[in-house]
């Protein structure tokens, strides 16, 4: 409950803001402040997401959603990541015109708006600190972000001020709306190998087959399978061969693989002189000495 008020608070302050930094962008004519209003907008709407997906992310499974609800975390990603994608690229187009034909900006305006959000970013980074969840410490990170931000943006308006350089402010723009397209294609780069399955950037597959073939009575680990859910879940199925059935070397498996990360696993145990029904099993490992 103590994450979700967190949550919630962050995401009412990042709205809010986000509303005020629009007006104040068109009222200062700053593309930077307009590029970071859309940011954080994003920004919010991937908290309210959060907000959202903490609830529902703690169903039980039932049978319409057997591995359970937390997939859902991974479409409210997707949903922010196009938004601050097609966000930024309007960004860059419109920076690019304001190097082209320079506008006069009000600076004391800027200074005073980016001295709001320094605050503002930095009292959500204040309520998100502690967080007990995923979604709660990847919501904080993004808060200390937009903090950087700010100071940035702080710091380039009071060059302005003083040099009388407008051309600052679409350069910057362009340097904040980069910034967020790096973070948009790593965060995509995420998704697509979440959904193509791809081994998770926290399992070693080597290192699973060693700690299960140090498990006296295991004889042999194949066809093993790690997939992740939600970018932190992790799921896995493997054949184990041993040289008994029990109980006993299924809870030790079972526990080597909580170890590495392996939050539920599918274990099919087969005795020495079984044919695998698998004819193609690549990833394989044998106990040495055996």
């Amino acid at each position: 409950m103590k994450s979700e008020k967190n949550i919630l608070i962050a995401f009412i302050l990042n709205l809010v803001f986000s509303l005020f930094e629009l007006i104040g962008g068109f009222f200062t004519r700053s593309i930077a402040i307009l590029s970071d209003s859309i940011h954080d907008f994003g920004d919010a709407l991937s908290i309210g997401l959060s907000f959202f997906l903490e609830k529902k992310s703690k169903k039980e499974p039932d049978y319409n959603y057997t591995y359970g609800y937390v997939r859902y975390s991974v479409m409210g990603s997707i949903i922010t990541t196009f938004i601050l994608l097609f966000g930024s690229l309007f960004v860059i187009l419109e920076s690019i015109k304001r190097i082209i034909n320079p506008v006069d900006i009000n600076y004391n305006g800027m200074i005073i708006i980016a001295i709001f959000g320094v605050l503002i970013n930095f009292m959500a980074t204040y309520f998100t600190r502690e967080g007990d969840s995923l979604n709660q410490k990847a919501v904080n990170l993004h808060m200390l972000e937009d903090v950087l931000g700010w100071i940035v943006v702080l710091v380039g308006s009071i060059l302005m001020k003083f040099t009388n350089i407008s051309i600052i402010d679409p350069i910057l723009s362009l340097f904040v709306a980069i910034f967020i397209l790096y973070h948009v294609f790593k965060n995509l780069k995420e998704i697509l190998d979440l959904f193509l399955e791809k081994t998770p950037k926290n399992i070693d597959i080597n290192k699973i087959k060693e700690k299960l073939l140090r498990i006296e009575n295991v004889y042999d680990v194949h066809h093993i399978h790690v997939r992740s859910i939600d970018g932190f879940n992790n799921f896995a199925t493997l054949h184990v061969v041993v040289k008994k059935y029990n109980k006993e070397t299924k809870d030790k498996i079972r526990e080597k693989l909580k170890e590495c990360h392996i939050i539920h696993s599918t274990i099919e145990l087969e005795l020495e002189n079984e044919i695998c029904d698998r004819k193609i099993c690549k990833i394989s490992a044998k106990k040495r000495g055996d």
